[in-house]
């Protein structure tokens, strides 16, 4: 390793270390309380709870029966901030520190050029970055599967799961990483580069999640039962909360239409009114791989194009 290579590993040398052993902190916490999760499992004390989100309690008492899954969701919310926390503290100085000091003109003058001078340092940062974001990712998936879409555990739809888990983590990363490298070419000052790298990462990653949590990029299946037949359980599926009834149409009424949840009183309610089925909308456990790679290419595809104009840039700017 020697030239520009070089230079831009020792000036990211200090970030690597730390990020090395925070990961490996991270990663001891999940081993030590995944271990006390499968320890959980293990004891038979879980063995009558079917799956799925009704609620499995204690045989006698009564009492809800959870395992310790908040320590796995704080790492699942630390996955959801990373795309903020790498593009403020590490994309916004990678360019712009040096900008502001002027140390970059004397890197300049060693027969260095513009491009080779980002694509070093934007090299060993997105290097770093996908370790970090890849390794975080697999410990989350690794802790979790013994408690995947249980009631006792997490299921796949809540946030800190589905923004949380996944190669979408990475992608965020690298997204966060591009955004603030490209702020920090633009901003005369660090500072102000980390204050738009947190509002824009922040802004499009909490946009991203509210499509999803309205479903306007992943509809929701529709399903049926004919007659006044009980719905087929919800099981691992994330509800749309909304149910109802089915004309011979095809019309899809509200469920306060016949507010009767079976019986005589529903099966009469729906042949006066005509209704020959009910339903429910919902996404199935499948659509998870859906949602990741919607956000893989949304935030990978951003990523990348935020790449391409720092480049087209760096004439200008440098």
């Amino acid at each position: 390793m020697k030239g520009s290579l070089w230079l831009a590993w020792r000036q990211q040398r200090l970030l690597v270390g730390i990020t090395a052993v925070l990961l490996a902190v991270a990663a001891a916490i999940a081993a030590y309380y995944r271990s006390g999760m499968v320890d959980a499992l293990r004891s038979g004390l879980f063995d009558h709870c079917a799956p799925g989100p009704l609620q499995c309690t204690r045989t006698g008492s009564g009492l809800p029966l959870l395992l310790d899954i908040e320590p796995l969701k704080y790492l699942g919310a630390l996955n959801i901030a990373l795309p903020v926390i790498i593009g403020v503290f590490w994309g916004a100085p990678l360019l712009g520190r040096d900008r502001e000091l002027g140390t970059h003109r004397v890197v300049l003058t060693q027969e260095v050029s513009r491009h080779q001078w980002f694509a070093t340092r934007f090299a060993v940062a997105a290097a770093a970055t996908v370790v970090v974001s890849g390794v975080l990712a697999a410990v989350f998936a690794w802790w979790w599967r013994p408690a995947t879409d249980r009631s006792y555990g997490l299921f796949w739809y809540e946030n800190t799961a589905l923004s949380g888990s996944g190669p979408r983590v990475v992608a965020a990363a690298l997204f966060g990483l591009a955004t603030g490298t490209l702020l920090g070419l633009l901003a005369r000052r660090v500072w102000h580069a980390m204050s738009l790298t947190l509002l824009v990462t922040g802004a499009v990653t909490l946009l991203l999640d509210l499509a999803h949590m309205s479903r306007l990029l992943v509809p929701p299946n529709v399903y049926t039962s004919a007659g006044s037949v009980p719905r087929s359980l919800m099981g691992d599926k994330w509800s749309a909360g909304d149910y109802g009834l089915i004309t011979a149409s095809g019309r899809q009424d509200d469920v306060l239409n016949c507010p009767f949840p079976s019986g005589d009183l529903l099966r009469e309610c729906m042949a006066q009114k005509g209704y020959v089925g009910r339903f429910y909308k919902a996404n199935p456990a499948g659509d998870y791989w859906i949602y990741q790679w919607i956000d893989v290419a949304v935030l990978g595809g951003l990523a990348a194009l935020l790449t391409v104009v720092t480049v087209l840039l760096l004439r200008r700017r440098v």
